[in-house]
């Protein structure tokens, strides 16, 4: 059964804490995504058998935790994450699914003092700006501009409602426009089937963050999910890489 802690915000997160040793290892959903997904579910079976500390936890507007998700934004769910990791001493793990990849890498800029390593699974960076915005056609800026929101299709079931807040406040965490310094390893994964992070946006991430010690793997064939057993494997041997390298 999930705890609860309340942020400094004001709202209610759900979250699943495993003790053992440390750095603990912190996995962030993606969008819409919650706690209860494949590739969280894995990574605590796996924390659990080695004597790992780990974290997992729903964004507001999430699975168990409050609020509603049209009402969420990447500053929300990024607070929420610093939220959550105070319930951690010492330094950490990161594990980034899709957007989790981006707040990931909204936690390391904001406090690198924390972070031992990162492992990023098909990270969206700055997605709301390069993809929802950059994709949408000028009759749906207008009308997310006049209504404040628009419908947009998913392969994942309900549509996405994707409101003006989120995208214009997503402008404020943007963080392929700055430098970008990751002072610990990091290890990207990526799918080249992946049709909703494409490979270039992994690349562009390479080559934007600066690490001493930074990779990028593809692996052929592998969509958005990146949850059969071969992606799972790697994402664990990539987490156990970092810890060795820490």
């Amino acid at each position: 059964m999930a705890e609860f802690l309340n942020t400094p915000q004001g709202r209610k997160i759900a979250y699943h804490l495993t003790d053992g040793t440390g750095p603990a290892v912190v996995f962030l959903g993606g969008f819409k995504s919650d706690m209860g997904g494949t590739k969280a579910v894995y990574l605590e079976d796996w924390a659990q058998k080695s004597g790992r500390a780990f974290l997992r936890f729903d964004y507001s507007g999430h699975g168990e935790s409050s609020e509603a998700f049209v009402d969420g934004s990447i500053g929300d769910w990024f607070e929420d994450a610093c939220a959550a990791i105070g319930l951690l001493a010492g330094p950490i793990i990161l594990v980034g699914s899709s957007m989790g990849g981006w707040i990931s890498l909204l936690v390391a800029r904001e406090m690198p003092e924390r972070i031992a390593g990162l492992v990023t699974i098909a990270a969206a960076p700055d997605f709301t700006e390069d993809s929802m915005w950059a994709d949408a056609s000028d009759e749906q800026r207008r009308q997310l501009m006049d209504d404040g929101q628009i419908a947009l299709p998913s392969d994942y079931g309900d549509p996405y409602i994707i409101t003006r807040r989120l995208i214009e406040e997503g402008r404020d965490r943007l963080v392929l426009r700055a430098p970008l310094t990751l002072d610990f390893p990091v290890r990207f994964l990526q799918g080249t089937a992946d049709e909703d992070v494409k490979m270039t946006v992994a690349l562009r991430l390479l080559e934007h963050a600066e690490s001493p010690d930074m990779r990028l793997t593809l692996v052929d064939g592998a969509d958005h999910r990146f949850s059969d057993d071969t992606c799972l494997a790697l994402i664990t041997a990539s987490v156990e890489e970092v810890i060795a390298r820490t």
